[in-house]
């Protein structure tokens, strides 16, 4: 079985759009596609997987996910939000990510979100950085009676953190929710 050092590695964890990798001209819906495919493709599971479709920006406008599109062309704030969602969408729901956005798409002119979302960036590389070493130190670190049952207790742990991070940030979304409904 793979040693956990090089899954890591496979993953290509630090796979981002960043501002300075978005046009500043306003793109089509195909040309949005091929830039995140170009971005994210490598950090895919298979080569099936798609990173972003057609039907998920259409959804994704519809659920309003995202501030209203002009003439069917996307900003680099729509792009920039879009890879929001691309990173929230892997562990909250739809619903959960609107709530979470809804602040953000209301008050598109006023803040800036190139900034917001540099921070997020930061952010983002911390906890690669902090995930490589708790995976490689206290989940490597994990031994059960054979090799097969040192695999299923190292994916058991990993999900068990996955979904402590997770309930912990629909509890930050519920907070939000609460917020708004005051």
């Amino acid at each position: 079985m793979d040693k956990l050092a090089d899954i890591l590695s496979e993953l290509h964890l630090d796979n981002q759009l960043t501002p300075d990798n978005v046009p500043n001209i306003d793109l089509y819906m195909d040309q949005v596609i091929q830039l995140f495919e170009h971005t994210f493709e490598s950090s895919t599971r298979n080569k099936e997987e798609k990173v972003l479709t057609k039907t998920m920006i259409n959804n994704y406008a519809k659920g309003k996910l995202l501030f209203p599109i002009k003439q069917k062309k996307y900003s680099k704030e729509h792009l920039l939000l879009i890879s929001l969602i691309y990173q929230l969408k892997g562990t909250l729901s739809i619903n959960d990510i609107k709530t979470t956005l809804t602040d953000i798409n209301e008050q598109i002119t006023e803040i800036n979100l190139d900034s917001f979302y540099e921070e997020f960036l930061k952010a983002a590389a911390d906890n690669v950085e902090q995930g490589k070493k708790d995976i490689s130190g206290r989940i490597n670190e994990l031994a059960a009676d054979t090799e097969e049952l040192e695999h299923v207790l190292k994916i058991l742990a990993l999900v068990h953190m996955s979904n402590i991070y997770r309930k912990t940030a629909e509890k930050l979304v519920d907070q939000l929710d609460k917020k708004k409904n005051l």
